[in-house]
């Protein structure tokens, strides 16, 4: 999908504002002179950011409830997929969000687009030196599922819902797992790439 595509797919599917759509785009437009000087994101998909990333992050809004008192951590946000995108789309000041990010560079552009859009969310480095309370926990190439469940089992405090942006390999690599995974799942569909799929588990503490 072209530019215009995707953010019409933004409005009429996903319930994305015209001012979102405003910030999205300063957000797209500053990405791309960070990714001057900086390698945020691969070269290749500079002419695609809209479909390959804004949009990809987009989608999982439909499985998250902006509730009060709840919050959500994005793990490995590099340069803010899909949690910056997440935050755009939050209007409840009780729901918050937290973005871990392990580059400086990438953090400091985090901060960088947090203060030129007003968002209301947290930057943070290492998730290791954090304690993680979150109920909501997504991820979007951060690392293979395995690590990724042992992350949540013993940094996530709380009971939560993961949900991970993966390739064609996710059934993969559920079948790879050294233990049958033991929480209740679904595969969702991507709305951006039919081979690509979007993992939800429930994690029970």
């Amino acid at each position: 999908m072209n530019r215009e595509e995707v953010q019409s797919e933004l409005e009429s599917k996903l319930n994305f504002s015209s001012e979102d759509i405003k910030k999205l785009t300063i957000f797209h437009d500053e990405l791309l002179k960070y990714n001057k000087k900086y390698n945020l994101i691969s070269k290749s998909t500079e002419s695609d950011i809209w479909n390959r990333h804004i949009l990809d992050s987009a989608q999982i809004v439909k499985f998250i409830a902006f509730e009060d008192g709840k919050s959500l951590s994005d793990m490995g946000s590099g340069a803010g997929f899909p949690g910056l995108v997440l935050a755009i789309f939050n209007k409840n000041k009780n729901f918050h969000v937290k973005l871990y990010e392990k580059s400086h560079i990438k953090c400091d552009f985090l901060e960088n687009i947090k203060n030129k859009l007003n968002l209301d969310i947290a930057v943070f480095g290492r998730y290791q030196e954090e304690e993680i309370n979150s109920e909501y926990v997504v991820s979007r190439a951060f690392k293979q599922l395995g690590e990724i469940l042992r992350i949540s089992r013993e940094t996530i405090k709380v009971n939560h819902k993961l949900l991970i942006l993966k390739g064609k390999n996710a059934l993969d690599e559920i079948n790879k797992l050294q233990k049958p995974l033991e929480f209740m799942y679904k595969i969702e569909k991507s709305i951006t790439d039919p081979n690509s799929k979007i993992l939800i588990i429930d994690i029970k503490k």
